[in-house]
């Protein structure tokens, strides 16, 4: 940026001729302070040396606030906190794997009566009833919310999780349950369920209906995923119609496993052209090479397209799963990148800021 600046040049009298008293220059470089800045320097003046001394008075540039390519305007957190929780009532609790799938997952409804005015990526906290080892109230757990905005109900009155059962067996070969996803799967209707919150803003949509939402999920991380979906897809809103491209890879071990299947290919029935689906089954699905499908593997797939789609500054990515599918993907992305003379580290972390990189990882 050229930047013009004034300087106050004073000389000795007897060589005063040979100067204006008063100089323009132009610096071409970026002026960073914001301070009055004294400069002095000697010049050489038909064979003299004669001083220079300068004032420079420049003024930082405005603060340009940051705008956010996110729905974020109005969202409001932690209305409810840990003392001093909503209770909420179970509306329902239905298990929504089969028979055969490896764990439990369950989708909950509770009552909020409209009381936790949450947005669709946001996060409530749950604390389960009874106390620990300790004699304290249980911590609470957060859980991504699983409904739009309005709820299953579409009342706004509601909020609804995806809860996976968890069963583990401990190094003492001891059967450990863990405290809060128990305690939602087995709650019935009609049980009272304290709620923090709502939190988060890191998974909120983007503002532009037309942009392209790619949603890479593992197991219950298809909560929030489902949270848009339904919005751009089984909801009428006089303020927004999604017109851009929504593209869901969704990673489960079986096919036993896939969680609100029939939800997704309706909406893909409804909206062809706006709505891409793909699954990755890996302990049934395998690519050419035989290896198992990993979500990382079926987006190797599309490795070209996808890169091509991450260098419009209008799509916006969402991860939301298990840990390891970031370094996955990120294998997949460093060497594209690297054809176009691109450090994929350093693009992701442009992306990030600019909201178009966005990670929920457990």
């Amino acid at each position: 940026m050229a930047t013009a600046l004034t300087a106050a040049v004073s000389l000795p009298s007897s060589n005063s001729s040979s100067f204006s008293s008063r100089t323009s220059i132009t610096n071409l470089e970026r002026i960073s302070f914001n301070k009055s800045c004294l400069y002095s320097r000697n010049v050489s003046v038909g064979g003299k040396v004669a001083p220079i001394r300068a004032q420079v008075t420049t003024e930082a540039p405005a603060k340009v606030e940051k705008v956010s390519k996110k729905n974020e305007e109005g969202v409001v957190v932690n209305i409810f906190k840990p003392k001093n929780p909503y209770i909420g009532r179970c509306l329902l609790n239905t298990k929504i794997t089969g028979d055969d799938a490896p764990g439990e997952t369950w989708h909950m409804v509770f009552s909020t009566e409209g009381k936790i005015p949450y947005r669709e990526g946001q996060s409530v906290g749950v604390i389960a009833d009874g106390i620990d080892k300790n004699g304290k109230p249980h911590k609470l757990r957060l859980y991504s919310i699983a409904s739009s905005a309005i709820g299953d109900f579409g009342d706004s009155k509601t909020v609804s999780l995806c809860v996976k059962r968890l069963v583990y067996t401990n190094d003492q070969g001891e059967i450990v349950k863990g405290v809060c996803s128990n305690f939602l799967c087995d709650l019935k209707a009609g049980a009272e369920v304290k709620l923090t919150g709502p939190v988060g803003k890191e998974m909120l949509m983007p503002k532009d209906p037309n942009a392209t939402v790619i949603m890479l999920a593992t197991g219950t991380g298809i909560a929030p995923f489902r949270s848009f979906l339904w919005k751009m897809f089984f909801e009428k809103h006089e303020d927004y119609k999604f017109n851009g491209l929504a593209w869901l890879l969704f990673g489960v071990p079986t096919s036993s496993s896939l969680l609100y299947k029939e939800e997704f290919e309706k909406m893909k029935e409804k909206a062809p052209n706006n709505f891409r689906l793909d699954f990755a089954v890996s302990r049934e699905q395998t690519n050419e090479k035989g290896e198992k499908m990993y979500i990382q593997t079926r987006m190797a797939q599309y490795a070209e397209e996808l890169w091509d789609l991450l260098k419009k500054d209008n799509t916006f990515v969402y991860m939301c799963g298990l840990k390891g599918m970031e370094k996955g993907i990120d294998n997949i992305m460093v060497s594209l990148a690297a054809k176009d003379g691109i450090d994929w580290n350093e693009y992701k972390r442009e992306l990030k800021k600019a909201g178009q990189w966005n990670v929920e990882v457990y």
